[in-house]
């Protein structure tokens, strides 16, 4: 288990009081499904934060590399029916490895986290047409490609759409590595 998912699993404990196999029965026993229904049941039936609830969620769904075998077999399902985004993906994870040796790639069910201390970002094939850059920046105004996320559930603060590899430049890279160096 690496040190991050271990912190939260003690932080999650300290913070509410349950074990997160406990609140695992919990999500099962209301035969909740869905990540979202999952979220929003423990966040307003049990007022956990949006962090715990989705890491809660992801563990109870077994969607998160933590809960597979073969964590390549995430990205590969992420990307199907949207195979012509996977170059944008591995130019951006080959660009993310420079930053330096301390960045963990985490692919989900959905999504890959590239955390250092914490999360800075997250990639995202988000539909056929778009492909979603998700990026940590707390206090950053929105400028260039850079958006701010107005997701109510947004596990990042901004956000680039890109459509198609030419357009990852040194300003996506660069605000890339602002997160990263802020994580």
């Amino acid at each position: 288990m690496d040190k991050a998912t271990q912190t939260m699993i003690e932080n999650l404990h300290k913070n509410t009081g349950k074990s997160l196999e406990e609140w695992i029965s919990i999500v099962q026993k209301e035969k909740i499904d869905k990540h979202g229904q999952i979220i929003k049941y423990l966040k307003e039936n049990h007022g956990i934060t949006h962090g715990y609830a989705n890491f809660v969620a992801l563990k109870a769904r077994g969607a998160d590399a933590g809960s597979v075998d073969n964590k390549d077999s995430l990205i590969e399902n992420q990307y199907k029916g949207k195979e012509h985004f996977l170059p944008l993906y591995e130019s951006i994870i080959a660009e993310v490895k420079k930053f330096g040796n301390d960045v963990e790639i985490a692919p989900k069910k959905s999504s890959v986290s590239l955390r250092r201390n914490k999360q800075f970002a997250l990639l995202q094939p988000a539909t056929k047409t778009r492909f979603e850059i998700g990026i940590n920046l707390k206090g950053q105004v929105s400028e260039g490609k850079l958006e701010a996320n107005t997701a109510s559930n947004a596990m990042c603060s901004h956000k680039i759409n890109v459509t198609s590899e030419t357009e990852l430049d040194r300003e996506v890279f660069d605000w890339i590595r602002k997160a990263y160096e802020q994580a």
